[in-house]
């Protein structure tokens, strides 16, 4: 039973998720032979300030890059 754990930043859409869930499962699918009902996906979204990246916590790293 393959479990899989995606962390990513707050903001993808419902959509992106579930295309991401969907390609995922398809990749164990694919590769391992695993079977869809078996895959579970887990995303947990992770506040930008509780996320660091490059010395920095993440909303500081983007606010410098002119991203938020």
């Amino acid at each position: 039973m393959p479990y899989v754990n995606v962390q990513i930043t707050r903001g993808a859409t419902r959509e992106q998720k579930a295309e991401i869930v969907r390609d995922i499962t398809a990749t164990l699918v694919r590769v391992l032979g695993k079977r869809p009902e078996h895959t579970h996906v887990v995303l947990q979204e992770i506040a930008d300030e509780d996320w660091g990246y490059a010395g920095l916590l993440t909303d500081e790293w983007k606010r410098q890059q002119g991203g938020a």
